[in-house]
């Protein structure tokens, strides 16, 4: 889940290298559109100058090898993009590829049969191609035995915090264990007239990582999948009634900002960005992004920020290495050209994707190739990967468009203390079976 300000459409503005190179040069940089015979629309969502700079780079390079391919960026704001794209790929405007969050969205596009099936292509020469990434990248935009996506990249969701604000008010992240002890903590930051957490309540979806931990945490996987499956109790599964119990709790402590209700992402960034709240739940570019989105445009020094995980919750089922992150790739339309695809293994090659891992942009899907991190908070976030004993995909993501939604809806009406655990637990039930 990477989000930008900028919405356009394929309808209307697109932004080209052409465009780029006049009044938006500053911003994406300079980059010359050939008299191409083939055009490759590339639809993403991307919030940090100097990654657009990045795509531009490759984008340019390719070009320069291909001249006859003309490669056509665009970019569109987060909740934009996941409504337009369903339309867009249902007609004559849809992009060649674009950005995945894997799971149950990437099933139900499988479904209406907009999305090309990639397996013959990527298991040619005995998976020549797919074996240039992780497995567990390619098992996850798998579906029905049928590869539907290209791996890009891997994240996890983790704890990042202010260290002057916790030496401020005398709290010690490596005490952090336990749900208690992150309670705990809470509360210490109040006393000292902190605000403890950044929070995004205007997207919705940054506060459904907490349900979705606890929920981790109480259950372990097998409660997680046989909700998922309509299984057993599902998500009126004690585990599930449990989390939602605990996230009403923080709730009560009023742990985030003033005016978090209405924050979206790139605020939420900011408060955090701004020292404004101690600590925020977020991606492994958390330390890139908050500088972006801070008021000042620098945010706080990268040596001022800690990392640690999730909690566990004592007496659950789930482990401290169980992991809730992003598994990324780019979907391929039905009816894009030869063209698109084999710039797409370009762009996902162990040389691009190392690039892009010294500049601090992703965890790479592609085999070896985190060995350029440089970041050393990217670097712990990719050890913890390594070492994740379960990696569950974004809940709104794996659970589907319909089911998503109210998890995040639900997320947020909890910790506003406007919906009990119960009731939040029926609400995604009820859309479980609807589904």
């Amino acid at each position: 889940m990477t989000y930008h300000h900028n919405a356009t459409s394929y309808t209307g503005v697109r932004i080209t290298a052409l465009a780029a190179a006049t009044a938006l040069s500053t911003l994406f940089g300079t980059h010359t559109a050939t008299a191409a015979q083939t055009v490759v629309k590339w639809m993403h969502v991307e919030t940090v100058p100097a990654y657009i700079k990045t795509w531009e780079d490759i984008a340019k390079k390719y070009e320069t090898q291909h001249p006859d391919v003309d490669i056509q960026l665009q970019f569109l704001e987060n909740e934009a993009f996941k409504a337009k794209l369903p339309t867009l790929l249902q007609s004559d405007a849809a992009p060649d590829f674009f950005y995945s969050w894997g799971g149950g969205v990437l099933r139900q596009q499988s479904q209406t049969g907009a999305l090309m099936d990639l397996t013959e292509a990527m298991n040619a020469n005995g998976g020549e191609w797919a074996k240039t990434y992780k497995p567990a990248a390619v098992a996850g935009l798998t579906f029905d035995d049928k590869i539907y996506a290209v791996p890009y990249r891997m994240g996890t969701v983790s704890f990042f915090y202010n260290k002057e604000l916790f030496a401020k008010a005398g709290v010690k992240a490596e005490d952090i264990k336990t749900w208690d002890d992150f309670l705990g903590a809470v509360k210490t930051l109040k006393g000292a007239g902190i605000a403890p957490i950044a929070g995004g309540g205007g997207d919705k979806w940054p506060l459904h990582f907490y349900w979705s931990f606890l929920v981790m945490r109480n259950g372990g996987e097998a409660v997680f999948e046989a909700a998922k499956n309509k299984e057993g109790e599902g998500f009126m599964h004690p585990a599930v009634i449990k989390a939602g119990e605990q996230l009403a709790e923080l709730g009560k402590l009023q742990p985030f900002q003033n005016g978090y209700l209405g924050a979206n992402w790139p605020q939420t960034l900011g408060a955090f960005g701004d020292g404004r709240a101690a600590m925020l739940l977020g991606f492994e570019n958390t330390e890139p992004n908050q500088r972006k989105n801070a008021g000042d445009g620098k945010g706080l020094a990268a040596d001022n920020i800690g990392r640690f995980g999730f909690p566990i919750v004592e007496g659950g089922a789930g482990k401290a290495t169980d992991t809730l992150g992003g598994l990324n790739g780019w979907g391929v339309s039905k009816n894009a050209s030869p063209a698109a695809v084999d710039f797409l293994r370009f762009l996902t090659s162990q040389e691009m994707e190392r690039q892009m891992a010294s500049e601090g942009m992703i965890i790479p899907a592609a085999v070896d190739a985190e060995e350029g991190l440089k970041n050393p908070l990217m670097r712990e976030s990719a050890d913890q990967l390594a070492a994740s004993t379960w990696h569950q995909n974004f809940f709104d993501q794996d659970l589907g468009p319909s089911v998503g939604r109210v998890v995040n809806d639900v997320s947020v009406e909890i910790l506003a203390g406007q919906m009990t655990a119960e009731e939040g637990a029926q609400a995604i039930q009820d859309a479980t079976e609807l589904e």
